[in-house]
């Protein structure tokens, strides 16, 4: 890694907390006044209750520190970059970085995609005072939509730039295993289930954003270990933007980032990993995203086969772990551990492969 690029990661983590922080001082507020408030489930835990009324929406808070920043940061680097080609006559795959920096542009336009279903899905929650907006069926529809639109300018990209496997995917220990035919199909799939798997997640205060901030850092290293300059820029200006989040949602939480900022969390958690062409170590360091959509998935289905008994108190599973009285912090940094753990396992891996 140059110093160019050091240079700017740093500053586009310290750049990112500072704008993400600043804007939630100004959004919140105007989030209250257009009463934007949680309603939240009688199904929950009771105490939940006392969490009625705190604004959410606040996705686009981050959201925005994100695009303030790219828009800032993307032409700084590609300035530095034609800079050093000119003056010092370094050499560099033109198809390659053609790619990293198309591949970059439209996975953030996916995530935000996401990000707008969210928004949708939030606006209607708002209108309606209820905590149920769009259908399952409206959000799978328009997910597996934009994950489809993705993967098809994704391989056309590949394809332009000369790339002769576009349906491979590094596996550890084996480097790549081309998936063929199926690479489309899996990989739809795999990016409507680590969204919802990322929204899922978003049930106490801080636990989202918190996991999220960790599991970027590591595609931070891997996107450095793998020479993915700009792509790198992009993830350290998303792990600055979830810290700064981080102070208004710890709990007790100021605001909720709601659809709008988890739909799209998981989309740039997908196009980073996707872009990296890495979406297996995504499952390993994201584990806890994983881990909160399988007990949903255990629950119903145990549920329906034994009529009616419950293998976890309730799911999520974070919330099977507050009804044995642990406390939303203490949930939080378990799962950051475990993300921590799981990022280093997924680096080892990376390293060995």
């Amino acid at each position: 890694m140059d110093n160019t690029v050091f240079i700017l990661t740093t500053l586009g983590v310290i750049t990112s907390f500072i704008i993400t922080f600043a804007l939630g001082k100004i959004v919140i507020p105007i989030l209250k006044k257009f009463k934007a408030k949680q309603t939240i489930l009688e199904i929950g835990p009771s105490w939940h209750k006392s969490k009625e009324g705190t604004p959410t929406m606040g996705g686009v808070i981050f959201i925005a520190a994100i695009l303030i920043c790219c828009a800032v940061f993307f032409p700084i680097y590609y300035k530095f970059l034609i800079k050093d080609l000119f003056f010092s006559g370094w050499s560099f795959d033109k198809n390659y970085f053609n790619y990293s920096l198309f591949s970059t542009i439209y996975g953030l336009l996916m995530a935000l995609s996401f990000g707008f279903i969210g928004f949708f899905d939030d606006y209607i929650k708002i209108t309606k005072k209820q905590n149920l907006g769009l259908t399952p069926k409206q959000k799978l529809a328009l997910q597996f939509l934009v994950a489809f639109l993705y993967l098809f300018i994704k391989s056309f990209t590949q394809i332009i730039c000369g790339f002769n496997k576009i349906t491979t995917i590094k596996f550890p220990f084996f480097n790549e295993i081309d998936l063929g035919i199926f690479y489309w199909i899996l990989s739809a799939i795999f990016i409507v289930g680590t969204v919802n798997a990322v929204n899922l997640t978003d049930g106490i205060d801080g636990l989202n954003i918190s996991v999220t901030f960790f599991a970027s850092c590591f595609l931070l290293a891997i996107a450095f270990i793998l020479n993915y300059q700009i792509l790198g820029i992009l993830v350290s200006i998303f792990a600055g933007s979830c810290l700064g989040f981080l102070l208004f949602n710890i709990h007790p939480a100021k605001v909720f980032m709601g659809d709008t900022g988890s739909l799209f969390l998981g989309g740039l958690l997908c196009s980073v990993a996707f872009t990296m062409n890495v979406p297996f170590f995504l499952i390993i360091i994201g584990s806890v995203y994983y881990i909160e959509m399988f007990s949903v998935i255990l629950q119903v289905s145990y549920f329906k086969a034994t009529k009616g008994k419950r293998l976890f108190k309730m799911t999520p599973i974070h919330h099977h772990f507050e009804l044995l009285k642990f406390s939303e912090n203490k949930i939080c940094f378990i799962a950051s551990a475990v993300t921590v753990f799981c990022g280093v396992i997924a680096m080892l891996l990376l390293l060995y492969t």
